[in-house]
């Protein structure tokens, strides 16, 4: 398959900037451009976005030059992170720029398609004026294109959308916020006056089919599949500080692994560090700062505020910083610049999550991407080496897609009928065509009417009725406050109740701080945040107001339950680790020498060896899946 089907300028244009195209490219093109639904599974780096949006720039380019090209949206572009939205944006401006050029030169029309963002970011003004004159391609988050379907005003411009872009679709499929958005898409499909073209990207996925039917929605046929798989060769290692590992990291040890991370990042152009909290994140960043120097090494974290999060992605795609110490939030493929190394602290207790992150280095075509994991205990150790061998056998972690999460339901209903009036079956139908809703039973449909039109009972009276249910024409109306009710309240995004931090004397906005850590702080305690210490001048509600520290000695915030759970892959591989060192202790040799044999270091295998001897020693089993053990300890009164 070729390009051959792109218009002369486009194409031309795209040789100039790439010598071929990738695999994805090559067979999703002809595809998309066909006007099927696509679902595109790839590795991080093989310019899967790119496949989606050339066909789409191609078709809006022909139309602007037979003047054709409508003041309307035809490509939505939805991602689940606000910056990755930001990130396609100004991707795709400098294309659009060049084609622009391209076609002046030519002495052809011009074709001026228009990009907007639209995020929980976007100020009251552009918001006004997208409605005034739409783009043609608006890219956006789950939650706002919500917003916009529920808008009286904003959701006329989607009457002409022809495509939809859904990136990272696995990073939504896993939880609420992906059933919320599958409710979102049929409330597009019903709205647009032209059949729904779906395009889905995706690094890591399992079971693919799924992730398909759960792009699509039932009623429709599957989406042809272009799976260029989720493996790329990778330089994976394990490192382990000197001394040995225990229980929990003490201070010296620390002091190691600080060392071993400052060598590799000194070693490197540019490095991300990824770890699994945002105290750990400001801790690390602070300990890199002093080896490194604080101006090479900053954060980025979610609640760092969004001009703060996109200076520290600047500078290092500028090569202003050596190293970024990240959690989740740079997970995903926001573009960074050229990353040679990834350092994973501690385990990330998914195998996808290592390959999705250790897939950000080498992000061009024909590296290899580089990751070296620091385990931070013994058992992490054992963690660590099952995750590396479960990722070496092209393993992935089986993604599960809530069914049928009724408060998610609730809310689009609310939504729906707030912005026009429904047949109760009809919304029905249109419901069950969202893939988490396909075997929605009638009477749990039924009972959230009734609870969303009589509302419930409680001590200041009836509360939360927000459609009237006509039950003899079986039509569903809104009553007098359902839209405010659905814009405020949309999204699974939990509110978390979190205190701004605010920068005086220029109001400037710099992140978040739990609530908890807010109202333990007084006036005069210092702070660190994105590697930079502020003291505090007052707390006030939900909002803490501080000045420039100026380098004073910060303490480390805290953030209350954001660790991740391991998946049951992993834990299936750490036990099967386990089974297989135990079944070789009679030969204590044999066994570091079948480990080191699988590529774990030496010392990493001797520990584990030593480790789970020991636990044999004195539990007489060591414990997989198959074999549990129970503990108990008694206090000094005797208690258990």
């Amino acid at each position: 398959m070729s390009r051959a089907r792109f218009h002369p300028v486009v194409d031309r244009w795209f040789s100039g900037r790439f010598a071929a195209p990738t695999e994805p490219q090559d067979r999703a093109w002809p595809l998309i451009q066909a006007g099927g639904d696509v679902l595109i599974a790839a590795p991080t780096g093989s310019g899967k976005t790119f496949a989606a949006f050339l066909a789409a720039i191609d078709d809006l380019l022909r139309q602007g030059l037979d003047g054709a090209l409508p003041d309307a949206i035809q490509v939505v572009y939805v991602s689940p992170l606000k910056a990755l939205s930001n990130d396609i944006q100004k991707n795709l401006s400098q294309p659009l720029g060049e084609i622009r050029a391209a076609l002046e030169a030519d002495g052809l029309p011009d074709a001026n398609i228009r990009v907007l963002l639209r995020t929980g970011d976007t100020s009251p003004a552009d918001r006004q004026a997208m409605v005034k004159q739409p783009p043609h391609i608006l890219v956006t988050t789950p939650e706002s294109l919500y917003l916009i379907l529920t808008s009286e005003r904003a959701r006329e411009t989607l009457r002409h959308v022809r495509t939809v872009i859904v990136d990272e679709i696995h990073a939504v499929a896993r939880d609420k916020r992906g059933s919320h958005l599958t409710l979102s898409l049929e409330r597009l499909a019903a709205l647009s006056r032209h059949p729904l073209q779906r395009i889905g990207l995706s690094a890591t996925q399992k079971p693919i089919e799924e992730i398909a039917r759960f792009l699509v929605g039932t009623g429709r046929p599957l989406p042809t599949i272009v799976d260029s798989g989720h493996t790329r060769a990778l330089d994976l290692a394990l490192e382990v500080p000197p001394s040995p590992l225990e229980a929990v990291m003490s201070a010296e040890v620390w002091e190691e692994v600080d060392e071993r991370l400052a060598q590799l990042i000194t070693e490197h152009k540019t490095t991300l560090v990824f770890v699994n909290t945002r105290r750990l994140c400001e801790r690390l960043t602070m300990q890199l700062s002093e080896r490194l120097g604080a101006d090479r090494v900053t954060s980025h974290h979610g609640s760092l505020s969004r001009e703060k999060r996109l200076e520290a992605e600047t500078r290092l795609k500028n090569g202003e910083l050596k190293a970024l110490v990240a959690t989740a939030s740079l997970e995903l493929g926001i573009d960074i610049g050229s990353v040679d190394l990834v350092c994973q602290v501690s385990t990330p207790r998914s195998i996808a999550t290592l390959l999705q992150r250790v897939g950000r280095s080498g992000h061009r075509l024909g590296a290899v991407p580089k990751g070296r994991v620091f385990p931070l205990s013994r058992d992490e150790l054992i963690e660590c080496a099952a995750l590396l061998r479960a990722a070496r056998e092209g393993q992935l972690d089986r993604l599960i897609i809530p069914q049928r999460p009724l408060d998610i339901l609730a809310q689009q209903v609310v939504a729906a009928v707030a912005c026009e009036e429904w047949d109760e079956d009809a919304l029905y139908d249109l419901v069950r065509q969202a893939y988490p809703y396909r075997d929605l039973p009638r009477k749990d449909y039924d009972d959230v009417l009734r609870m969303l039109s009589e509302g419930f009972t409680t001590r200041r009276g009836r509360r939360a009725a927000y459609i009237h249910y006509d039950g003899v024409n079986r039509r569903l109306r809104a009553r007098r406050g359902a839209r405010l009710a659905a814009l405020t309240s949309g999204g699974a995004i939990p509110d978390l109740g979190d205190y701004r931090v605010v920068l005086e004397p220029t109001e400037t906005f710099v992140g978040t701080l739990n609530e908890d850590f807010a109202i333990e702080s007084a006036p005069g305690d210092i702070f660190q945040l994105g590697n930079a210490s502020y003291l505090i001048l007052k707390v006030e509600s939900g909002k803490v107001r501080v000045a420039d520290a100026r380098g004073q000695p910060p303490t480390l915030p805290f953030w209350l339950g954001e660790a991740p759970a391991r998946t049951d892959e992993l834990s299936r591989e750490v036990s099967r680790l386990r089974r297989d060192i135990e079944q070789r202790l009679s030969d204590v040799p044999g066994a570091i020498g079948w480990l080191v044999a699988t590529g774990v270091p030496e010392p990493a295998a001797r520990q584990m060896v030593e480790y789970l001897a020991a636990t044999r020693a004195v539990l007489g089993v060591v414990p997989t899946q198959e074999t549990l053990v129970l503990e108990r300890f008694f206090d000094e009164a005797g208690g258990m």
